[in-house]
């Protein structure tokens, strides 16, 4: 089997968006979870949200401007099967929202 991870991107949150009531997270943790469900034993690392807050590079280090917005890590066969598991994903009902999903690729000597 092979690692892939889902890396979740959405735009952010809009400064007025209205909280979510206990039984709306509820019911999204649901969606999550039966999805998860679904990728069964190939679940490696269910992940978690991420809030981005800074950006390094040579020059310096800024705020960042990622939309990078959570990730998973998963085992499947190959890429189309990655791909099969993305398929009605919870992440995708949100607007603008989109899934990458990246290979991970063995380190030689680790």
């Amino acid at each position: 089997m092979t690692k892939f991870m889902f890396i979740y991107q959405s735009p952010p949150m809009p400064a007025d968006a209205p909280e979510w009531t206990q039984e709306q997270m509820e019911a999204e943790l649901g969606r999550w979870m039966a999805w998860a469900g679904r990728v069964g034993e190939g679940m490696v690392d269910f992940g978690a949200p991420l809030a981005a807050d800074a950006a390094v590079t040579a020059d310096g280090v800024t705020d960042s401007q990622s939309q990078i917005s959570g990730y998973t890590i998963l085992e499947a066969a190959d890429l189309d099967a990655a791909k099969a598991l993305a398929d009605g994903h919870p992440h995708l009902a949100m607007p603008g929202a989109s899934i990458e999903i990246l290979q991970v690729q063995p380190v030689p000597g680790a």
